[in-house]
């Protein structure tokens, strides 16, 4: 080593040290933060993979957050409804204590009158008050609004849930392929025997045993038959008149589930003694934005693509063939549960209002309407009207309670254990493109540490040789 003013092994060692000082820079930043890759010079294929995965994964962790705060809001929800639930069986059990008037006293009755005013006003009251963050659970803010509904048509449509987009409506198409009909046996003059007559007549309240003369004008014969309409379901009216009068009896509900039974027991009516004439209902067959609906009589329902709607049919519009439709223009409430902002990764859920003006419906009436004030009050001496209105009432309740379950159970609760899966997946995955392995990196800082101090020795051997050339000098 004879040149002094280019130390090539000095140089060497330099560049040698600051590669080994960069590696154990790496390993010691990698050890400080657990991770392997700190920035994209570290693995640019591996960080486009890990963002990636970080993005899926701050989805994911939202959702199941989202999901949680759903099921709260929905436990707010039905834990008043369940206290409405509880109410509505209070004046129930009495009005049915009213109806025993035969045991009771004006004063009692008047004390029955005004607890169901008490309990009703409760349940306006929970209506109106149960909230979550702010937002009204029960008093219809989370029903969805309709516009263009013809109630000559369709007497009450509820609506359970409907993706309806951003700034748009929804449209709903209802179509009557089938008409609705009523159970119903036709007795003609010359169908009743001479001779006294005696019949059972079964509907679907009930059975009443009733007998007429064997010379029973047709009118007498429907006046029988009317005056136990409570008791049986049945009704009847006089068409056409003297010879070719003829009886019409008839169910007074529509449907499947709706009968007409004519038995005679002593002489004959219709049919030879002991011979029963039955007929059935027919429910109306509806497609709803072209789907087989569900239909029980005059009230219909589907649940698919993503519209969970409830009618009842006006006896008019159900009756006769054709086509009614309105549109869903919002409202409801939407839980985004899924990691992705999409219809897919949300559920609707309509929550109607449940106060008392809105329980009940246009056929037995609502709610409101049995307090003191009321048309079907017990005080009036309603209490069986009062009591078709509180069944109905609380069959509604019901079922929101148990579609509000339901969407709790069946997808908001599911969601979460499937994202809970979905999250640890993808979370390892992360874990091994971008997480450091210890191990490895300890191993690693190690030789580093060896090179670094082994090549700072060596740049100090290095640094002294060109001082050599002072033998040369006779130094």
């Amino acid at each position: 080593m004879s040149r002094i003013n280019t130390n090539i092994p000095s140089i060497q060692a330099v560049h040698k040290l600051a590669a080994n000082q960069s590696d154990l820079n790496i390993r010691l930043e990698r050890l400080s933060t657990g991770l392997r890759i700190n920035r994209g010079r570290d693995d640019p294929a591996g960080l486009i993979a890990s963002e990636t995965l970080r993005s899926e994964i701050r989805g994911i962790s939202q959702a199941i957050d989202n999901s949680t705060r759903a099921i709260n809001v929905i436990s707010t929800a039905e834990g008043a409804l369940n206290e409405i639930s509880a109410l509505l069986l209070d004046v129930r059990g009495l009005i049915n204590h009213a109806a025993n008037e035969g045991a009771n006293s004006q004063e009692e009755l008047q004390a029955d009158q005004l607890q169901i005013d008490s309990l009703l006003e409760a349940i306006d009251r929970i209506a109106n008050t149960t909230q979550f963050g702010g937002e009204k659970l029960i008093n219809g803010n989370l029903g969805y609004s309709t516009s263009g509904l013809t109630t000559t048509e369709i007497a009450t449509a509820t609506v359970f849930g409907a993706r309806v987009p951003d700034n748009a409506s929804t449209s709903v198409v209802v179509e009557v392929t089938t008409v609705a009909e009523t159970a119903g046996v036709v007795y003609a003059a010359s169908g009743l025997s001479a001779a006294n007559v005696t019949i059972e007549l079964r509907g679907n309240k009930g059975t009443e045993i009733i007998s007429m003369a064997g010379s029973s004008s047709a009118a007498q014969i429907a006046t029988s038959v009317n005056n136990n309409i409570a008791t049986t379901g049945v009704s009847a009216f006089v068409s056409g008149v003297g010879a070719a009068a003829v009886v019409l009896l008839n169910s007074t509900t529509y449907g499947s589930d709706a009968f007409v039974s004519v038995k005679p027991i002593d002489g004959w009516f219709i049919a030879a003694t002991g011979v029963a004439t039955e007929d059935t209902g027919v429910d109306a067959g509806v497609l709803i934005n072209g789907q087989t609906a569900s239909t029980q009589g005059l009230t219909t329902s589907l649940r698919a693509n993503g519209l969970d709607v409830e009618m009842q049919l006006t006896a008019a519009f159900g009756t006769a063939l054709g086509t009614s439709n309105f549109a869903i223009t919002g409202g409801g409430a939407t839980f985004q549960i899924g990691p992705e902002v999409n219809a897919n990764g949300q559920v609707d859920i309509g929550v109607p209002s449940v106060a008392t003006s809105n329980l009940g419906n246009s056929v037995v009436g609502f709610l409101n309407t049995i307090k003191g004030a009321g048309s079907n009050s017990v005080i009036g001496g309603n209490c069986q009207a009062a009591e078709d209105i509180l069944v109905e009432a609380i069959s509604q309740v019901a079922v929101i309670r148990g579609r509000l379950g339901g969407l709790q159970r069946n997808q908001i609760e599911t969601n979460i254990n499937s994202q809970r899966v979905a999250l640890e997946n993808v979370q390892a995955a992360e874990s091994a493109i971008r997480d450091a392995d210890i191990a490895v990196e300890v191993a690693a800082l190690t030789r580093a540490q060896i090179l670094v101090q082994s090549t700072t020795s060596i740049l100090g051997v290095a640094n002294s040789l060109p001082q050599n050339a002072l033998s040369l000098l006779g130094g």
